[in-house]
């Protein structure tokens, strides 16, 4: 079976997403494991399981990439706006974790917490709606 490079690279990202987790996962025993209630910091809990998530998430997106109908770069932009939000996200997480500022990243935001949220919203939701177009148009009708 030959896959695409849009695939390729969707699964690199899911594969590179996940070892991140493992990754993540091994901060987060770390500061269970040495702090007196047993509990890793909020965000370290955040990122951790939002990168496993994600991982997975990764795949699916992969999936349609494949199955899409789409020329690979309209496939890459839409899969790729998913997947670099998607590592953003995460990476924000564990910026509150390692610093401990905070246990709700709304309360206060940062600066541009905001209109990266929109940014985020639109990249995420759009690019899932272009790779779905592509799979319906290519598999179904």
């Amino acid at each position: 079976m030959s896959l695409g490079a849009d695939t390729k690279t969707m699964l690199l990202l899911a594969a590179a997403m996940f070892l991140w987790a493992l990754l993540l996962g091994v901060w987060k025993y770390r500061q269970m494991a040495t702090s007196p209630d047993g509990l890793a910091h909020p965000y370290v809990d955040t990122a951790h399981r939002a990168a496993l998530l994600y991982s997975f998430a990764l795949l699916l997106v992969a999936s349609f990439v494949e199955l899409s109908g789409w020329s690979t770069a309209v496939n890459l932009v839409a899969g790729g706006a998913m997947a670099f939000y998607f590592f953003a996200a995460v990476a924000g997480y564990a910026v509150h974790g390692r610093r401990r500022d905070t246990t709700n990243q709304f309360h206060p935001p940062a600066r541009g917490l905001h209109p990266f949220m929109l940014t985020l919203i639109a990249a995420e939701i759009g690019g899932w709606l272009v790779l779905v177009a592509g799979f319906l148009d290519s598999q179904v009708f």
